[in-house]
């Protein structure tokens, strides 16, 4: 005959007041000690394990209530089929979480390694202030507990109203969250990530405002570049903005290129330390099609700069800005295509991030690291720029650069 189960209620437990164990069934008692004012009650589990009783605390009555008594009896005779001790699994639990760190402690552990990457403090207060403010919703958790329902509650309120803050958060939270990965604090799927998670759940951005520099959406780039094409017969303005955008660099860069910088053969756009805010040299693969629009303008080349104005010198440093206005493009810097060209590495594709990093000249890794990797690195960034031009790329076009001797440059 099998035991009785279930045997108290709820107001047979609250009225029980004589020391001794009552039992429940199944091994659960509600053992009271002392009387009066002193009297304690509590839950416990009673069950044999190797020859021996042992007895396992289930929390004070009434704040762990019948009900819960029952669960957590339940759950250790499951544990007990399992041939598991049930005392010693929950004490193995209660270890692994006590070594848990909370998403502040890795969030301020990965500021401190990441620091010497960043050259001012400016950058250094925009990572703290955002992991400090805009996702203390998540400091205090434990990075194992975090889901994408928290990742949620902490973006959404930006996400719409400041695209900038919201895609700079994600990014940050996921970069926390990878490290919590990495320290094997966490398993599974990284809750903020975007490529095939949020970008489910989240509305695609449009244009990102990146501080004074308005980004296109990367999206829309393939079709600016085609109308971009139509205007570079008479325009080498229209020219150097393409050749910026493919190679994610800043304006300055591409405004004072030389041809003693650049490799047609090699592909490769070698930047000095000087012209470069960094202070360091900067290697640049160019693609196939930066390749294509560099060599008539180098056939027909007059002196060291690769892009000249009517005037026979440098451009104009809003010779690329005025080519946007005469396109009709709003809400767009040609500085904001760096914007646009990371944020496709960053959701589109699975290039590593400090692969991104690198193709826009952000400092990776301190100075001996750099130095190790800087052979490989350039491969890499090769096939990320070959495949950025790929995706900028037109849906109708057959990628012929036509270019005619021009006298002048009406964007210069």
């Amino acid at each position: 005959m099998a035991r009785a189960r279930n045997k108290l209620n709820t107001k047979v437990a609250a009225a029980l007041s004589e020391p001794g164990r009552h039992s429940d069934g199944g091994g659960l008692y509600l053992a009271i000690d002392g009387l009066g004012a002193a009297m304690r009650r509590r839950w416990i589990f009673l069950y044999p394990w190797a020859g021996k009783r042992r007895e396992m605390g289930l929390g004070a009555y009434p704040v762990v209530s019948l009900a819960e008594a029952r669960r957590a009896r339940d759950e250790a005779e499951r544990m007990l089929r399992c041939g598991r001790d049930p005392i010693a699994a929950r004490d193995e639990a209660r270890r692994a979480l006590a070594g848990k760190p909370t998403f502040a402690e890795v969030a301020d552990a990965l500021i401190a390694a990441k620091e010497a990457e960043w050259r001012n403090e400016k950058h250094r207060s925009q990572w703290r202030s955002s992991l400090d403010n805009d996702a203390a919703a998540l400091r205090e958790k434990r990075v194992d507990e975090i889901d994408t329902a928290a990742v949620l509650e902490v973006l959404k309120p930006v996400w719409a109203a400041k695209p900038e803050t919201g895609s700079r958060l994600r990014q940050r939270i996921e970069a926390v969250l990878d490290a919590a990965k990495a320290q094997g604090h966490r398993t599974g799927e990284n809750p903020a990530a975007w490529r095939g998670h949020l970008a489910h759940l989240l509305p695609k951005r449009t244009a990102l405002s990146r501080g004074h520099h308005a980004a296109m959406a990367y999206d829309d780039v393939p079709a600016f570049i085609e109308k971009l094409r139509a205007h570079q017969q008479t325009s080498t303005a229209a020219m150097a903005l393409e050749f910026l955008i493919l190679t994610a660099a800043r304006s300055g860069e591409v405004y004072g290129a030389t041809w003693p910088e650049i490799d047609l053969e090699a592909k490769v756009w070698t930047v000095p330390a000087d012209r470069m805010k960094a202070g360091r040299e900067h290697r640049v693969p160019l693609s196939d099609r930066a390749v294509a629009l560099l060599k008539p303008l180098s056939e027909n080349k007059t002196g060291d700069l690769v892009f000249i104005g009517r005037r026979k010198d440098r451009l104009s440093h809003v010779a690329m800005a005025k080519v946007l206005a005469r396109l009709g493009v709003e809400n767009a810097t040609p500085h904001g295509f760096r914007s646009a060209f990371r944020d496709w590495a960053g959701n589109e594709t699975h290039f590593a991030r400090e692969v991104a990093e690198a193709a826009l000249a952000h400092v990776v890794g301190d100075a001996a690291e750099q130095a190790y990797r800087r052979g490989d690195a350039l491969d890499k960034r090769r096939k990320l720029m070959e495949a950025w031009a790929g995706y900028c790329e037109p849906e109708h076009s057959d990628n012929v650069l036509n270019f005619k001797k021009s006298g002048g440059d009406p964007a210069a």
